[in-house]
């Protein structure tokens, strides 16, 4: 079997990604991969307003991995200016996770980083209790700032981003 391809994603494939996210980030079905928050957070993770948002913004791309004309998996890469770009929205289908699509995925997020918008470093934003994901960045290559920011979102309890860079 090909592996599955990475491509820029486009407004048709946002009717199938959305559910991919939704099921890779929350709600039971993302309890069959490692790397959800539905412990943590209930509710939807993004519309798909905001996904065609990130799509028409020539400041970012949206990379979706695809595998026999379904999307599979998505990661976000903004500009966000001062040679910097922001890696988010990294995403697999849970049953397809662990088998090295996120780690493509991420070398995919760099090289757009680096090739598209110019950036010399890359950061990224992770639920600071999510210890077991934060090493899997570390063995990555990306490191804890030292700085620390709210969730874009009131909760409660309250839960803080553990920012991680990495020069390109």
């Amino acid at each position: 079997m090909p592996d599955p391809v990475i491509r820029t994603a486009v407004p048709a494939d946002l009717p199938n990604l959305h559910p991919v996210i939704e099921r890779a980030y929350r709600g039971d079905a993302a309890r069959a991969g490692w790397t959800h928050e539905a412990d943590l957070l209930d509710g939807a993770r993004i519309d798909r307003a905001a996904l065609a948002a990130i799509v028409a913004d020539p400041a970012a791309r949206l990379l979706v991995a695809v595998d026999g004309g379904e999307p599979i998996g998505c990661v976000q890469v903004s500009d966000h200016g001062g040679a910097t770009a922001y890696l988010g929205l990294l995403c697999i289908e849970p049953l397809r996770q662990a088998a090295g699509l996120g780690r493509r995925l991420i070398a995919a997020a760099e090289t757009t980083a680096r090739d598209t918008f110019g950036a010399h470093r890359i950061e990224m934003t992770v639920i600071e209790n999510r210890t077991e994901l934060i090493a899997y960045y570390e063995r990555r290559g990306y490191a804890r700032t030292g700085e620390r920011r709210d969730f874009p979102i009131a909760v409660q309890p309250p839960l803080f981003m553990t920012v991680l860079a990495k020069p390109l």
